[in-house]
């Protein structure tokens, strides 16, 4: 029998051969120091719910990724540059350009959104310059940036509503407000640790009335569904610039209704008139004021308007009439007759979740709006769009290679399916001609087959045969019965 001393002293030799022969795995920087990242796409637009225009320049616009940082076109979206790359954080939630001086930005970080796959923020940015620098000004623990307003008159006038932690109460959570263009915040409207704000907006033709969405939710990390909300949830209205609040309650669901988010359009052309997208399970749908908010009525219940509302609450106007209302969703929808009846004008292909609508206050016919997949622009009314397929902000959770020669890279995008990209081509660039998608769910892990690369498994779980183009499901029995939980974006090697 070996001396049990004896075996002790053998581990501790191996050990101390082990941590002396580490540093000697290092290598020599100077090996890959020639090597530099380069961008291989896909030049497909990922999810977005910033978007902003510059209405006396209307071939302008600015857009933020969620996961992509800031981006900027001067020709109606048929190039974006990127212009925020050099900062800690690509989140985005909310952006606002001052109408007073389209040089001053403010930008919000965090999604903005209550989702199953989220990332987080550090507070809010401003450029002085149109985007070449940034500062950072404060509001870091709020996380989540989900609305920016700022005085068409006073550019240092700013209004910020922080949605807060997603997965946990915190403090600096509500509306906050700047008057000294973002130096110091005071917190004007404020609920409590489990409430945040959403949306925000002035009166068109009074900046001194204001008026707030607050939305009591929480993102479980154990669900790939819905946030949850709670009671603290509804519309506000200050008419003294913000320093005191008023709750509006007047023909709206209560928590009793179980009231979540709420989003809101007001009317340039007659202030009294604001619609509102109501999230309640019995009670929601598209309401409307007549009195600035005072008492409202439900004048629509259609689902396709309204559902999912933790995911989609956005309402327009159209600047010169009133009775012109525009929703975002599923698809975009638009009525004439004042919000009773409405038609489609933009869904798939290209966009099957709609966020933000933006339109010219100048000029009507300029729509722009954000998607699950990027940015399109019309510049007649709807008619016709721009394209997606010239924003590299796609979401990508995971990625992996291939070990063909060039190796192709794989990766589940998230609100857009799945992808295989060639890392190199033989035309001199890398186009659509070189993505194909591989049969895997937008968040999934994807894994080709270390033998046959025309063979690629995925999600949870998928079989992909390149050659044939089919899909099967090779999932195991305990994911098909939903009997049990289990993680949204499971390993599969």
């Amino acid at each position: 029998m070996i001396p049990i001393r004896r075996v002790i002293v053998c581990i501790i030799s191996l050990i101390s051969i082990s941590a002396t022969l580490a540093p000697a795995q290092q290598f020599d920087p100077k090996l890959y120091q020639e090597l530099r990242w380069r961008l291989i796409g896909p030049f497909r637009g990922g999810r977005s719910v910033a978007i902003s225009g510059i209405q006396s320049q209307p071939n302008v616009f600015l857009m933020a990724a969620n996961n992509g940082g800031v981006w900027r076109t001067t020709d109606y979206g048929r190039t974006w540059n990127p212009i925020f790359d050099d900062q800690p954080t690509g989140s985005i939630g909310a952006l606002a350009i001052a109408a007073s001086n389209p040089d001053v930005i403010y930008v919000g970080s965090g999604e903005g959104l209550r989702r199953p796959d989220l990332s987080t923020g550090d507070g809010i940015y401003k450029s002085l310059d149109g985007g070449r620098t940034w500062k950072h000004l404060g509001l870091r623990d709020g996380q989540q940036i989900g609305a920016i307003i700022v005085d068409p008159q006073d550019p240092n006038r700013v209004f910020a509503g922080v949605l807060g932690h997603p997965y946990g109460p915190n403090a600096e959570r509500g509306v906050f407000r700047s008057l000294d263009g973002g130096a110091t915040w005071d917190k004007v409207l404020y609920k409590d640790g489990n409430t945040g704000a959403i949306d925000l907006e002035f009166d068109p033709a009074n900046a001194q009335i204001v008026y707030a969405d607050l939305w009591a939710s929480r993102r479980p990390p154990w669900t790939a569904g819905n946030s949850y909300s709670g009671p603290g949830s509804g519309l506000y209205k200050s008419t003294d610039g913000g320093s005191t609040w008023k709750q509006l309650t007047k023909g709206l669901p209560t928590w009793n209704d179980h009231l979540g988010r709420i989003g809101f359009g007001i009317a340039p052309s007659d202030s009294n008139r604001i619609y509102a997208l109501v999230d309640s399970p019995k009670l929601g749908g598209l309401y409307r004021s007549d009195d600035a908010g005072e008492s409202w009525e439900r004048i629509n219940s259609d689902d396709r308007l309204w559902g999912r509302g933790d995911d989609f609450a956005c309402v327009r106007v159209d600047p010169k009439d009133k009775d012109s209302v525009y929703v975002a969703n599923i698809s975009t929808y638009r009525s004439t007759d004042g919000g009773r009846n409405f038609t489609a004008i933009k869904g798939a292909p290209g966009g099957d979740d709609y966020h933000t609508i933006w339109i010219n206050p100048q000029n009507p016919q300029i729509i722009a709006l954000a998607v699950d997949q990027g940015v399109v622009i019309s510049v007649n009314g709807g008619e016709t769009w721009s394209s997606w397929y010239n924003q590299p902000t796609a979401q990508f959770y995971h990625v992996t290679t291939d070990n063909q020669f060039p190796y192709w890279v794989y990766g589940g995008q998230q609100e857009s399916g799945s992808i295989g990209i060639a890392s190199r081509s033989d035309f001199g660039e890398i186009t659509f001609r070189d993505w194909y998608p591989v049969g895997v769910e937008e968040y999934g892990y994807v894994a080709p087959d270390p033998l046959d690369p025309n063979i690629i498994y995925g999600g949870k779980a998928t079989r992909f045969n390149r050659l044939t183009g089919q899909t099967q499901d090779v999932s195991p029995v305990v994911l098909r019965t939903g009997k049990y939980r289990f993680n949204r974006t499971a390993p599969l090697i």
